[in-house]
């Protein structure tokens, strides 16, 4: 069966169904052995073709699977609950991951204030970390986000690695924060857009950095820090100060970069 034939009929190979939904061929060929998506049509060859009700059988397997669901519990939800019931559940799963967001925004934004502007709780004087970081350093910042958030993982974690850095350390890390300002700034003025290879490139750099010297963070991590620098008028001031509108492009290059890395999913 061609692929325009296929196309004609309104159903789509598996490679297409992987495509466009994110998905590998492996998975969905793995859904089949168990049962919890068989595909509706073969081709004259025997290949799966999948149509329209088998896409939307998996687009809530993708999602049961976002949230963290077992398949056998998936295969349940969708065979033996109404619609009904599974929007109510898709509701109280959605407030569940809402929360968690808002926590997580709120654990860093306290933990960006202290790690990369104010850095206290390390081998430097207030007055060296003014030098380095400027006349944006407040104390009461890191003490704010120690008192919350000093028993996280994150924190000890940053901590842990902080405490033994000299000033020379410091240094390379605000040349490293300089530099990949400087990249967001060029990709700005040389017309590219945010999720131009220049600015995710230099979002990519701000990410590694960040690891490299303070805690893990994943890309989609990194997404909760971009949302901060246009939530928090405080660390929006900095890049503003820097030039205008580039705490938004910042936080749109972050999270470009971070459906780059999941392979195009936002």
């Amino acid at each position: 069966m061609t692929e325009q034939l296929v196309q004609e009929l309104s159903v789509l190979t598996v490679g297409q169904v992987a495509e466009s939904l994110g998905v590998t061929v492996r998975t969905l060929h793995h859904y089949d052995e168990i049962g919890l998506l068989t595909p509706s049509e073969r081709s004259r060859a025997g290949y799966r073709l999948y149509t329209d009700e088998d896409l939307t059988r998996l687009q809530n397997v993708v999602v049961y699977r976002r949230l963290g669901f077992p398949l056998e519990e998936i295969a349940d939800l969708l065979d033996g609950a109404g619609n009904s019931e599974l929007v109510s559940h898709l509701h109280r799963q959605r407030a569940t991951v809402m929360t968690r967001l808002d926590e997580m925004r709120d654990l860093v934004t306290a933990i960006d204030r202290a790690l990369e502007k104010e850095m206290t709780g390390v081998n430097l004087t207030k007055e060296e970390q003014r030098e380095l970081f400027g006349d944006g350093f407040k104390d009461e910042y890191a003490q704010e986000a120690k008192e919350r958030w000093g028993d996280t993982d994150a924190w000890k974690q940053s901590q842990q690695r902080t405490a033994h850095y000299t000033k020379a350390d410091w240094e390379q890390i605000k040349a490293e924060q300089d530099a990949t300002n400087a990249a967001f700034v060029a990709a700005m003025e040389s017309g590219q857009s945010a999720d131009s290879a220049a600015a995710m490139e230099a979002a990519e750099s701000a990410r590694v950095s960040i690891e490299r010297w303070f805690y893990d963070i994943t890309p989609d991590f990194h997404r909760c820090l971009g949302d901060m620098y246009v939530e928090d008028p405080r660390f929006t001031k900095t890049y503003e100060d820097i030039k205008p509108g580039m705490a938004q492009f910042v936080r749109d290059a972050i999270h470009a970069n971070a459906d780059r890395a999941s392979g195009g999913a936002s």
